[in-house]
């Protein structure tokens, strides 16, 4: 067997996931030999023999390529972005809009695009200024690319005024504003991009859009895991569950390297919940306790290991050229290499990890409120049965939240439809996907933020209190009093969720965590 990586392995596929999104934020300049090499693919195509057919650039695009181009360049390429203006729905956000452009400008400036060098550069220029187009989320089949997307982009970057295009501006606060595309590229003082055919067709050809979903939700995902293992931990710990289900003996023997990882998260924070390093269960505790705890390692050692794989697909994707055609060593290739099926199928990956976390924390909160296994507490966690409800309420809406979530999880690709003149006949849908998927984790998260309250008031009930400065439960315990009374929890629930959200979503999962009383790590546990 080979020995895991090491947490410190550049290769590593959440490393690779991490950086890429680290890159994006940052000033996009060409090295050297990319410069070179758009500009040699640009003379190269440039000076073909007309007789040459060549796709969207002597000859139309989709179904139409048999008919003549427009002979206007110029003409041709904002024709293209203009019919695919037709997205709809809520805007992709605006982090994951300018992460999209950076890898479409990335996959250009590996040379095989030919695009013209000053439209690369005045792109990568609005990039770096700041500019970030108002893209629909809506209307994809990351098929041909993310066509419509991506044509929404391409029109705010031209400041097409004929489709209304937007860009997003961000204030002192950090807050987001829509406003007038040619007016944000006035005030940066930029002009716009000016589109010919080959390189309008190059920025719409690819799968930019669902990839930078996929990857801002992969890190989220990774987060999301992180903080149901602590959290997993802190319910053992508080209730006097065993803690032989995650000695590392017992995950040895398993060899699955991100069962270790998550039993070594739950036992550091099971240790630093004041259980010290014994292994027995309580004196009112089973000898085996209920899944949702006692495999609560496998489980989320499952989805590590898995977003290992989805990040490594991914994190490829995003170093690869998805255009067509392609230039590869002077020779014009036709062929298929913007179809999203690696992205769709890591979406839908995606989809049964955030699944699998969220059912495992549902599954959790319903054991801490039910006195049959919490211990003898109180119903629903109220010090008051009967004349107060205490957690009912947050219960039933974490129910209707995984319900929600299990609806938006069915595959996207099993549910293509043949179109463009049946051009388009197998389609990945993968966009769809990821939209589903950002949709599911942030319920994830709502059901974390319920289960969150619930155990800060077990907490309560039990007298338990954490000394140690900047621990998520001391921060929990002093903004979310005790549920004495009745009183709606509904932004508790939120603000408990964005509190967890902004605390591990920092961290890559190879990082120590901020709760970790151990040097155990992602890959260096099974090592």
């Amino acid at each position: 067997m080979p020995l895991p990586r090491s947490s410190d392995d550049r290769r590593s596929p959440d490393t690779l996931v991490r950086d890429l999104l680290d890159r994006s934020s940052a000033p996009l300049e060409p090295t050297a030999a990319e410069q070179d090499r758009m500009a040699a693919a640009h003379r190269t195509l440039a000076g073909l023999d007309a007789s040459r057919r060549v796709y969207g650039v002597t000859h139309g695009f989709g179904p139409l390529v048999d008919h003549p181009a427009d002979p206007d360049p110029a003409r041709q390429g904002i024709g293209l972005i203009s019919h695919l203006a037709s997205g709809q729905g809520a805007p992709l956000p605006p982090d994951v809009t300018r992460t999209m452009v950076w890898l479409r400008l990335r996959g250009m400036a590996l040379g095989h695009s030919a695009v013209a060098p000053e439209t690369w550069r005045r792109l990568a220029d609005l990039v770096n200024a700041g500019f970030v187009p108002v893209v629909p989320s809506e209307g994809s089949l990351s098929a041909s690319g993310d066509l419509v997307p991506l044509a929404h982009a391409a029109l705010a970057c031209a400041a097409d005024r004929a489709d209304s295009a937007q860009a997003w501006c961000q204030d002192a606060e950090g807050g987001w504003r829509r406003e007038d595309a040619s007016a944000a590229l006035a005030a940066l003082g930029l002009p716009p991009v000016e589109w010919e055919a080959r390189s309008a067709l190059a920025f719409v050809n690819g799968s930019s859009a669902c990839l930078a979903r996929a990857l801002h939700t992969h890190r989220e995902l990774g987060a999301l895991t992180r903080a149901a293992a602590v959290v997993t931990g802190r319910t053992a710990a508080l209730l006097g569950a065993s803690g032989e289900p995650y000695e590392d003996a017992l995950q040895r023997v398993r060899n699955q390297p991100g069962q270790r990882t998550a039993a070594a998260w739950i036992r550091a924070e099971r240790a630093a919940s004041g259980t010290g390093s014994g292994t027995a269960p309580g004196p009112d505790r089973p000898l085996q306790e209920r899944y949702s705890l006692r495999c609560a390692p496998q489980v989320l050692g499952a989805v590590l290991d898995q977003l290992d794989l989805q990040g490594s697909v991914l994190a490829d994707e995003a170093e690869g050229c998805s255009d067509n055609p392609v230039l590869v060593e002077d020779t014009v290739l036709h062929g298929g290499n913007f179809h999203a099926a690696p992205v769709a199928f890591a979406c839908e990956t995606h989809a049964s990890c955030v699944h699998q976390v969220a059912y495992l924390l549902e599954r959790q909160l319903a054991l801490v409120l039910d006195p049959a296994v919490n211990g003898g507490l109180p119903p629903l966690l109220t010090p008051r049965p009967g004349a107060g409800s205490g957690f009912a309420g947050v219960q039933i809406a974490a129910s209707s939240h995984l319900g929600r979530l299990r609806q938006l999880g069915h595959p996207a690709s099993f549910t293509a439809v043949p179109t463009n003149l049946h051009n388009q006949d197998q389609v990945p849908l993968a966009l769809n996907s990821a939209n589903a998927v950002a949709e599911m984790a942030e319920r994830a998260w709502w059901i974390l933020g319920s289960l969150l309250l619930a155990v800060n008031q077990l907490a309560h009930l039990t007298g338990h209190r954490d000394r140690a400065q900047g621990r998520l439960w001391r921060e929990l315990r002093e903004e979310f009093p005790p549920v004495d009374q009745d009183r709606p929890l509904a932004q508790e629930i939120a603000r408990a969720a964005g509190l967890a959200r902004a605390r591990f979503l920092p961290l890559a999962v190879t990082d120590p965590g901020p709760d970790a009383t151990t040097t155990d790590t992602r890959r260096t546990a099974a090592a």
